[in-house]
């Protein structure tokens, strides 16, 4: 439970260096509002807000967010956070039943890419200086 909620709080922190050192990123939240949440079926999380070109995280969970995603159990949520392959992982846990999303489906796949810019950039894998 607590390398879950360990993951969520860093997840944050990783958000917030992205916005701070990747212009593109910074570009692809200004002017968003929005807040979700990543919890367990038992209601262990934390909601995060996106506002005013800034992200930010509480724990705990809100009584609206614009979509949940909710693993079975922390371990799975662990694990399907902390994946190499992330896009696999995600898709083999709502196949299988570990992960649910709820809400606004736009939103999710907007979260999704955002979380491309945790990500390391192509071409400095591929040619590296």
């Amino acid at each position: 439970m607590l390398k879950f909620k360990f993951l969520l709080w860093a997840l944050t922190k990783l958000l917030q260096r992205a916005v701070k050192k990747n212009p593109a990123c910074a570009s692809y939240i200004d002017g968003k509002t929005l807040v979700f949440q990543i919890q367990t079926a038992d209601g262990v999380g934390r909601h995060f807000h996106i506002a005013n070109g800034q992200v930010g995280s509480s724990a705990g969970l809100t009584e609206s967010p614009r979509f949940t995603m909710t693993f079975r159990n922390a371990e799975r949520g662990y694990a399907v956070l902390s994946a190499k392959d992330g896009t696999d992982a995600f898709l083999s846990a709502l196949r299988d039943g570990d992960l649910v999303i709820r809400g606004d489906f736009v939103e999710v796949m907007w979260f999704q890419g955002l979380t491309a810019y945790l990500q390391p950039k192509a071409e400095a894998i591929a040619h590296p200086a």
